[in-house]
């Protein structure tokens, strides 16, 4: 990681991603529910799952901007312990705007990941823009840090990693699992 890069996330108060191609791998599954009906549901990592409650332990929030709407994501928001879940959106920045507001900080202590050309005009407006490693060509380009791991298969863990260990607590977590450093 560049002393840049570890520089703009030691700052990070707040993580913001997508979800489709980031919290999953962007396959949406439909599957016909109890009256019949389809119902669209995805596939979610563990390990992303696990690393976004350690945000919530040493008070960085974290959320969620998505052009979909789904009862999958609401749920896997709950469990992940997210401040913010914006479904339905296609036009972020309004949404961008808002969570700032409400958070009180300022657009260069947020990180965002992102995969797809509507996340651009976010990572062009915050503090520490990622692309995951299954992201479009267009969008590797304008972000600070590309993931070596792709969009559902530990994303989000690797920018949670990168940002604890650059605000330095990333040692807490290693310790409460009884890990040598």
């Amino acid at each position: 990681m560049s002393d840049f890069v570890n520089e703009k996330a030691s700052r990070i108060k707040l993580l913001l991603m997508d979800v489709d191609g980031v919290l999953t791998d962007g396959h949406l599954f439909n599957v016909p529910g109890p009256d019949g009906k389809m119902v669209e549901t995805k596939g979610f990592d563990s390990q992303d799952g696990i690393s976004l409650q350690w945000m919530a332990w040493h008070g960085i929030k974290t959320g969620v901007i998505s052009g979909r709407e789904s009862p999958a994501t609401e749920t896997r928001a709950r469990q992940c312990k997210m401040t913010y879940v914006y479904q339905g959106h296609i036009e972020k920045i309004p949404i961008l705007e808002e969570i700032l507001a409400d958070a009180k900080i300022d657009a260069s202590e947020v990180a965002y990941i992102g995969d797809d050309f509507t996340d651009i005009v976010i990572m062009h407006r915050v503090g520490l823009a990622i692309a995951t490693a299954n992201a479009r060509t267009e969008v590797k380009r304008e972000a600070h840090y590309v993931t070596g791991a792709p969009g559902g298969s530990g994303a989000v863990r690797e920018v949670v990693e990168l940002i604890m260990k650059a605000r330095g607590v990333w040692g807490e977590i290693l310790k409460h699992y009884e890990i040598g450093e």
